[in-house]
């Protein structure tokens, strides 16, 4: 298979390009090259889609499939589009579940209403990029075109820090705030196995919008945080704490506690989305452990988050220590 991939160095077109390399495929990434490594035998080509004439690399060649992974404004996904619309056989947009129109049910599915946004915009919010996006790559490829709306990605590469938060706050040891109960059902999906089923599809044909996650309670955020404690070898104690404290202390679920979304908050469909769609065509997702200890050794091979490159800063996620430690204490 002829795989181009719009981008390729960032975390999930990254584990893309790695899964097509796995595959025997023939790999091309279009990107401005100045950030990552690619494996051997990926071909580059370079442009800056947000630029006039940006797009000249791909005036030539044919592919099978294309996957686009952007997340700015969507009249980047329209133009690219329609520069390869003749000349690819698939597109693949890796959306986001941000497009549903709030407020969102739990267990949300795909014919949900989606925020207004058009796909020749170039501003807006990330919600409407994305949204735009979907429209741009299906108003070009049609029935051609599958929009992989992910959720909470993680595994090796991640570059928002959920996942590596944890493992990093989990390796320091003493006393970790873990947040209750310790059986609250995590959703979310491992970028490894959101590349293989997208390229699976691609294969197939499939087009439409899919919530590409694990089911919901595939692990719980005591599952989680012991894999973190194994994974690192720390000697660190899960201090579990009733959620209604954490809540009364001002304490953001998602940001400042990473991955970690109660029940009855009013985001906690981010973690149960209907996902029956993309599971009956084969969605996969490995167990909690392989992807925390996966996530371990690459931080300690990179040393760090890497920087998004070329994209708007994100807040940093993650509790302050000083504030961590005030809430031990007045949990006792």
């Amino acid at each position: 298979m002829r795989l181009l991939v719009l981008g390729g160095t960032g975390f999930v077109g990254g584990a893309t390009v790695a899964e097509a390399v796995r595959r025997g495929w023939s790999v091309t990434v279009f990107n401005r090259g100045v950030s990552g490594a690619l494996p051997a035998g990926v071909h580059q080509l370079r442009g800056d889609r947000d630029a006039p004439g940006g797009l000249a690399a791909l005036a030539d060649g044919e592919w099978d499939l294309v996957v686009d992974t952007w997340d700015g404004a969507p009249r980047a996904v329209r133009d690219a589009a329609r520069a390869l619309r003749d000349r690819a056989g698939w597109f693949g947009y890796v959306s986001s579940g941000s497009v549903y129109t709030r407020p969102v049910p739990a267990g949300v599915g795909e014919d949900a209403p989606t925020v207004a946004a058009e796909p020749d915009a170039v501003d807006g919010s990330y919600a409407q990029f994305k949204a735009g996006g979907e429209r741009a790559a299906a108003a070009v490829f049609g029935d051609r075109a599958l929009l992989a709306r992910a959720g909470l990605i993680l595994g090796p590469g991640e570059d928002i820090g959920r996942l590596p938060w944890w493992l990093h706050r989990v390796a320091r040891g003493g006393d970790v705030l873990a947040p209750g109960p310790v059986d609250l059902p995590l959703q979310y999906v491992d970028v490894r196995d959101l590349a293989a089923w997208l390229l699976d599809r691609g294969v197939a044909g499939d087009g439409g919008a899919y919530n590409v996650l694990s089911r919901t309670g595939h692990a719980t955020m005591g599952e989680l945080l012991d894999a973190c404690v194994a994974a690192t070898g720390s000697a660190a104690r899960l201090r579990w704490t009733d959620p209604d404290t954490i809540l009364a202390a001002g304490v953001e679920p998602w940001n400042d506690l990473p991955i970690w979304v109660p029940l009855g908050h009013e985001y906690r469909w981010l973690q149960e989305r209907g996902v029956q769609r993309a599971h009956a065509t084969g969605l996969t997702c490995r167990p909690v452990a392989e992807t925390v200890a996966d996530t371990w050794a690459w931080l300690r091979a990179v040393g760090g988050v890497p920087p998004r490159a070329g994209r708007p800063a994100r807040p940093p996620v993650g509790l302050d220590p000083q504030r961590e430690a005030a809430l031990l204490a007045a949990a006792g």
